[in-house]
């Protein structure tokens, strides 16, 4: 019998596979992304000092849309707003394991827009 695997912890073991090649520094930390159901959450970590730069997500009282596109790009652009004010331009994109589509994607266009470079 073949078992079938939940898809959270596919998602989590291409995750960790991603986090093996990858960290960030001080100078260009990671942008992780978490999708839930409802809601999408940012953070820019420094990987060597093991710190938070920065962190946005959708339950901000700033986004009016949940967890969908619109809210995405929102998302994306106040990101990109506090790496600015922390002085950072460069980060490294670390997508969590989900696929670059939907909601993964705007996010990460719209960063690009407001002025990361990734």
């Amino acid at each position: 019998m073949i078992q079938q695997k939940q898809r959270n912890v596919v998602r989590q073991r291409v995750h960790t596979r991603i986090r093996e090649k990858m960290s960030g520094t001080a100078e260009r930390p990671r942008l992780n992304v978490y999708r839930s159901l409802n809601h999408l959450y940012t953070q820019l970590i420094d990987d060597a000092a093991g710190t938070t730069l920065a962190s946005a997500s959708t339950l901000a009282g700033k986004i009016k849309t949940g967890g969908n596109v619109a809210a995405a790009k929102e998302l994306g652009k106040l990101i990109a707003e506090k790496a600015a004010e922390k002085g950072i331009k460069k980060v490294v994109f670390d997508r969590g394991g989900y696929l670059y589509h939907g909601r993964i994607k705007a996010l990460a266009e719209s960063a690009r827009e407001a002025g990361l470079e990734f």
